[in-house]
């Protein structure tokens, strides 16, 4: 199959013959529905991006702690190779697990 010349390097006329199929309106009845691995990648494509669903959600709220123990806080996320909102719930849920 001969390998087609780049837009850049065609002549105005070379240009003109490859570009002619872009100036046709689209017809919305040349088109066919999805297959099934069609819409599942409409589907994935169309999901909203973000932090995947845990439980039932998550709820952002604003805690007062005194520095020191933030600071304590932090530190151990760190040791742990988590994120200090990870640290702090999983610390509460063993907290009210033990309840």
């Amino acid at each position: 199959m001969k390998a087609k010349k780049p837009y850049h390097d065609m002549t105005p006329r070379e240009l003109d013959a490859a570009t002619r199929k872009f100036d046709q309106p689209l017809v919305i009845d040349e088109s066919r529905s999805m297959c099934t691995s069609d819409r599942k990648r409409w589907q994935a494509a169309k999901k909203k991006r973000g932090r995947p669903k845990i439980g039932a959600g998550h709820c952002r709220i604003s805690v007062s702690l005194e520095r020191g123990l933030l600071k304590r806080a932090t530190a151990l996320a760190k040791q742990r190779g988590v994120s200090r909102s990870s640290l702090l719930a999983e610390l509460l849920a063993n907290e009210l697990a033990t309840k």
